[in-house]
C-alpha cells in the first residue's frame, strides 16, 4: 500500500481503431461525482497533455470501458462507455464507442467472466449506456482471446484475430426511433443559413451532411478539418442545433458543453479517390460512400464503429441524404464499403421496408483487438478527499 495514493486495477486494451482503459466497475467508488472524479485522475484530464494520467492526448485514446458481470438473462457482461475530455472537465457517458465495445469480448474473456469455447466464443453484452445487447464473436484458444491472425484493418498496423460485431439491436437505442424526427431529411436554420441533414439513430444517432453544403469535397484530412476553426464551429452549431431538435438537450450551449460525444457528424460525399496520411492510395472503385465523422469537435483519424453501424442503417433509408450519396450498385449488397481518411471500412447492412419504415435486419462490422497492459493505477488520495469541483 502506498500512504499517498490508492491503486486501481485495470488493462489497456486497444479496440479496432481506439485504445482505452478497461476497469471492472467493483474497482470504481459509487458515487457519481467522486467517480468522475476518479476517472478524470486516471487519464490526468483535465489537461491537454494528460501528463498526469494514462490518457494518450488524443480522442481516440481517452476512452473508458466500465465491465461487470451481468444478473441478466440474455446478457453475459455489463459494459459502460465513457469518452473522457481531454482539457475539458467532462466525463461523458451519452453513448457508445463501437471500437472500444470489441474489446469488451476479449477483456471478458481473458478476465474469466465468460467461459472460452473454441474455436469462437459469442459474448453477450448488455451495452447499458444505449440499453441495448451486443454480441461479440471472438476468436479463442487455451482460454484466451486470440490476437494473432490475418485480418487487417485500415487505421491499425499489421493484422489480428477478426472480431465480428453485431450491433443489429441498437436501431432507435438513443432516440427511440431509427429516424428520431420521422423525417429522412429536415432542414436546420442556424445563423441565418439554411442546411439539410439527416438525423438518424443507430448504434449513436448521428448528424449527416453532404459535403456541399459545408463547400467541400468530402475527402479532406483530419488535418484540414480540425486547422479549420471556422468550419468546426459551423459544424458545432449544426450538430447542437440538430441535438436539441431531436431532444438531447434544450439549448444548442447545454449540448455543447453537456454532450460533446453524441450525436456524431458526419460528412458524406458520393465515391471518390484520395490518398491517406500513409501515404495510401483509396481509388474510387474500391468505396461505396466516402465520409468523414467528427465527434468532441474533433474529426475521428479513421471511422468509429458506432458510426460506421449507424452509416450502414442511414444508406438504407431512400432519400436520406447517405442513401443519395451512395454508389447505386450497393442497393443491393450485404456488405458495403465506407471510404474513410485511413482507407476503407466494410460493414454489413441488411434493411426491408415495412409500411413506409425503414425496418434494420442486421447491422454488423469486424474489428480486432489486443490486450497490451495489465496493471495498477495510481489515484492520489487528495482526489478521494476532494469536496467536489
Amino acid at each position: 500500500m502506498h500512504p499517498d495514493m490508492k491503486e486501481i486495477r485495470c488493462t489497456i486494451l486497444r479496440g479496432g481503431t481506439s485504445k482505452g482503459i478497461y476497469i471492472l466497475d467493483n474497482e470504481l467508488p459509487k458515487e457519481p461525482e467522486l467517480r468522475k472524479r476518479v476517472i478524470q485522475a486516471v487519464f490526468g484530464s483535465p489537461d491537454l497533455r494528460q501528463i498526469d494520467g494514462l490518457g494518450g492526448a488524443d480522442t481516440l485514446t481517452s476512452k473508458l470501458a466500465i465491465i461487470a458481470p451481468s444478473s441478466r438473462e440474455d446478457a453475459d457482461v455489463e459494459y459502460t462507455f465513457a469518452q473522457v475530455g481531454i482539457d475539458k472537465d467532462v466525463v461523458d457517458f451519452g453513448g457508445n464507442c463501437g471500437n472500444i465495445s470489441s474489446g469488451v469480448g476479449p477483456f471478458a474473456i481473458d478476465a474469466g467472466l465468460v467461459a472460452a469455447v473454441e474455436p469462437v466464443t459469442t459474448v453477450r453484452i448488455y451495452q447499458t449506456n444505449t440499453d441495448r445487447i451486443l454480441k461479440a464473436e471472438v476468436p479463442v484458444k487455451d482460454g484466451k482471446a486470440r490476437t494473432a491472425g490475418e485480418f487487417h484493418i485500415d487505421g491499425v498496423p499489421g493484422s489480428g484475430a477478426k472480431i465480428t460485431m453485431d450491433f443489429s439491436t441498437t436501431a432507435g437505442s438513443a432516440t427511440g426511433k431509427l429516424l428520431p424526427t420521422g423525417r429522412p431529411v429536415d432542414t436546420l436554420k442556424v445563423k441565418d443559413r439554411e442546411y439539410q441533414v439527416s438525423i438518424v439513430d443507430a448504434g449513436n444517432p448521428l448528424v449527416f451532411i453532404a459535403a456541399e453544403s459545408l463547400g467541400l469535397q468530402g475527402n479532406e484530412s483530419a488535418a484540414g478539418i480540425d486547422g479549420d476553426p471556422a468550419l468546426l464551429q459551423r459544424i458545432e452549431d449544426i450538430r447542437s442545433r440538430a441535438a436539441v431538435l431531436i431532444g438531447m438537450g434544450e439549448t444548442p450551449e447545454e449540448v455543447t458543453k453537456n454532450s460533446p460525444y453524441a450525436p456524431f457528424f458526419a460528412i458524406v460525399s458520393a465515391p471518390q479517390a484520395y490518398v491517406t496520411p500513409a501515404g495510401g492510395n483509396v481509388a474510387a472503385e474500391d468505396v461505396d460512400l466516402v465520409s468523414r465523422l467528427l465527434f468532441m469537435q474533433k474529426m475521428h483519424k479513421t471511422y468509429p464503429g458506432t458510426g460506421a453501424v449507424c452509416t450502414a442503417a442511414a444508406i438504407r433509408i431512400p432519400d436520406s441524404i447517405p442513401y443519395e450519396k451512395l454508389r447505386r450498385e450497393a442497393d443491393g449488397r450485404q456488405v458495403v464499403h465506407i471510404g474513410h481518411p485511413a482507407g476503407v471500412m466494410d460493414v454489413e447492412s441488411i434493411a426491408h421496408m415495412e409500411g413506409g419504415e425503414t425496418i434494420v435486419d442486421k447491422l454488423a462490422f469486424y474489428r480486432t483487438a489486443r490486450k497490451i497492459m495489465d496493471g495498477i493505477v495510481y489515484v492520489p488520495n487528495a482526489v478521494f478527499a476532494e469536496k467536489g469541483k
